[in-house]
């Protein structure tokens, strides 16, 4: 079995786990996500494999990380997670990645991520839930970061932290490839 249909049979099993422990019908859970009950009813028989906006928007939903999502195995309160277990969730052709390094539920989700986009490349993000904070790092080139419309430039070894509750893009609108950390705190769901 390939690791795209480990991943897509987890996340069929976690999305159930989650949506029953919530009390939460479909159609609630496509009310609060934005996602249809349809595409819902797909990802919980593992018949697809949703893009990365669809896994947030599910999670944000459900008030859980990415990582819990996932269905990483909960252990101690120390858990490495080798390299090789980091989990790429988008990529292009050009280079641009993220992978998702580590994630835990305390209180709320809260994720740690590697990003790398390459020149004229750009991931844009729905607002998340009210509450929602990511803080970035850049390592390498410069972030385009815009928030709600509004473009902010973050140079190597600069960080910046925002609420994440409005339309946001990653962007590399320089000739380097660009590298960043960050991390989402997402609150818990009340």
């Amino acid at each position: 079995m390939s690791d795209l249909e480990l991943l897509t049979q987890s996340l069929a099993r976690t999305v159930k786990h989650w949506r029953a422990v919530r009390g939460f019908t479909l159609d609630v859970l496509a009310a609060r996500s934005g996602v249809s009950r349809g595409m819902l009813i797909q990802i919980e028989q593992a018949r697809t494999n949703p893009s990365l906006g669809t896994v947030v928007k599910i999670g944000d939903a459900l008030g859980i990380s990415i990582t819990t999502l996932l269905d990483y195995e909960q252990g101690p309160r120390v858990r490495i997670v080798p390299a090789d277990q980091a989990v790429r969730l988008w990529h292009t052709d050009a280079g641009s990645y993220n992978l998702l390094l580590a994630g835990t539920e305390a209180p709320g989700p809260l994720e740690l991520w590697e990003w790398r986009l390459m020149p004229g490349e750009s991931s844009p993000s729905d607002p998340h839930p009210a509450g929602t904070v990511e803080l970035v790092h850049v390592i390498e080139g410069e972030l385009t970061l815009t928030v709600d419309g509004t473009d902010h430039r973050v140079p190597a070894g600069a960080s910046a932290a925002f609420e994440a509750n409005a339309a946001h893009v990653y962007g590399n609108t320089g000739d380097l490839p660009m590298r960043m950390v960050m991390a989402v705190s997402v609150p818990p769901v009340g």
